[in-house]
């Protein structure tokens, strides 16, 4: 199975699979580390056409590259592989801050190479703006990278449009990583139409709301899930009772259309435009194979005024993140 692909960026494009696949949740913050699933994830993906496949560095912390090289030791050709530096982490999980110093970009894209197995990375992206850093030098050090033949393309994660325009006219960013989801629409105001102007991609991280808008997910997850922290706001008591009231108008409109909470939700967001590659992250076959399955659903204008009807932008209760301090507005 083949599925379609979509360019990002147009300066520096690059062409992937129509939807990725993140991995984060492989390797930590939602539930116990799974890395035999996860493998048998990440091969099923390419089997079936998901070759667009989303690390970072901080994730495990590190054992999560680790685990996408092990999945694509043999299959390297197939893929168009994403990673992240930025958010710096010890081995024990200690967060240090983010870090965009040049000699640390350089550092972390070694590391990075070495845990995943491969001579190149396809997309490197900041993780997250170090504002202490003129984002300049931040990117200088990435096109280093790419002059070197060490990195294809280059990224930015919850970047403002100010930071992308700069970062820009240093080196092409080529896609922009953010979250988006009809339940996380904010980017929609300076953000979306600064990327068109300037011919970048987006990458949408939890399309699916982190799982809300898949209808699985009725009560608070248990402990050692990060959903059920204070970190996720929005799965909190009175947040979490009317965001799933939401979901339930979702639930109602997919019922009518044949298909999942989850694909209806992520039909939406591929339905945003041609130059749009979402990435919902699992670490079970089966989930994967539905969120494939949203490839196939064609939402005429109508379901789309329908859905933005039942779910209107800015309905969600509760902030996307308990602390919003490294996302940039």
């Amino acid at each position: 199975m083949t599925l379609p692909t979509r360019t990002l960026g147009t300066l520096a494009p690059l062409t992937v699979s129509t939807l990725g696949l993140g991995c984060m949740g492989m390797s930590e913050f939602y539930g116990s580390p799974d890395e035999a699933g996860g493998i048998a994830t990440i091969h099923r993906a390419l089997d079936l056409g998901v070759t667009f496949l989303d690390t970072a560095d901080m994730y495990g912390p590190f054992t999560n590259e680790q685990l996408v090289g092990k999945a694509i030791a043999r299959r390297r050709d197939e893929v168009q592989l994403a990673t992240k530096f930025g958010n710096e982490r010890l081995p024990d999980g200690t967060g240090l801050g983010v870090n965009g110093h040049p000699d640390y970009v350089r550092r972390a894209a070694e590391a990075s190479l070495q845990r995943l197995g491969v001579d190149h990375i396809d997309l490197y992206y900041q993780h997250r703006v170090d504002r202490t850093v003129p984002i300049e030098e931040t990117v200088g050090a990435m096109q280093e990278l790419v002059d070197a033949g060490k990195v294809r393309f280059l990224g930015l994660s919850e970047a403002s449009a100010e930071t992308i325009r700069r970062a820009h006219a240093v080196h092409p960013i080529t896609a922009v990583q953010t979250e988006y989801s009809l339940f996380t629409r904010d980017l929609e105001d300076t953000v979306l139409p600064t990327l068109r102007d300037l011919g970048i991609g987006l990458v949408p991280y939890s399309p699916l709301g982190r799982g809300l808008l898949t209808g699985a997910i009725t009560t608070t997850p248990e402990e050692g899930d990060s959903r059920a922290t204070g970190y996720f706001p929005r799965f909190q008591g009175e947040n979490l009772a009317s965001n799933l009231a939401l979901v339930e108008q979702v639930r109602a409109l997919a019922s009518d259309r044949g298909c999942t909470p989850g694909q209806l939700a992520l039909a939406w967001v591929l339905a945003q435009g041609p130059d749009v590659a979402p990435i919902p992250g699992t670490k079970r076959v089966r989930y994967l194979e539905e969120n494939v399955g949203a490839a196939d659903v064609a939402l005429s204008a109508e379901d789309l005024a329908s859905l933005e009807a039942a779910v209107p932008r800015g309905a969600v209760a509760g902030q996307r993140y308990g602390d919003m301090s490294t996302i940039e507005e």
